[in-house]
């Protein structure tokens, strides 16, 4: 199995989990940033997740080099397996694994991770990928 066939397997795994700000354990709940760490590492990722974030506020730039630096592979091409970076509103963003057909994401509306079939109603800031 890909990389990317496990990342995408570790975050359908994870729908129906609770939705959990900062969560990073599916037993307790999970937000955007912890389901995009569990979808990682699942695909080989060894680095360190990113904490101490606001939902609102942040800089998208700062976003990307925190992504890089860590080791994921920045990608032109969304792919299936890929996390991408979405800007949901001003100065707002969020994480989702792209799934064939869609995205699964922890979506604190609906307070739980779910699989969004379709295009994304949010514009993709970039997209990063765990090196093979």
């Amino acid at each position: 199995m890909s990389a990317a066939e496990r990342a995408v397997a570790a975050a359908r795994g994870a729908i129906g989990v609770r939705f959990r700000l900062h969560g990073r354990d599916p037993a307790f709940g999970l937000d955007c940033v912890g389901l995009a760490g569990l979808a990682a590492r699942a695909a080989g990722f060894q680095g360190d997740i990113p904490s101490g974030y606001a939902l609102r506020g942040g800089d998208e730039a700062a976003i990307a080099v925190a992504f890089s630096a860590a080791g994921l592979a920045a990608s032109e091409t969304p792919a299936t397996g890929d996390l991408a970076l979405f800007a949901t509103g001003p100065g707002q963003f969020h994480l989702a694994v792209l799934v064939p057909g869609g995205i699964v994401h922890a979506d604190a509306m609906l307070r739980r991770v779910v699989e969004r079939p379709g295009v994304p109603p949010w514009p993709m800031l970039g997209c990063w990928r765990v090196k093979e």
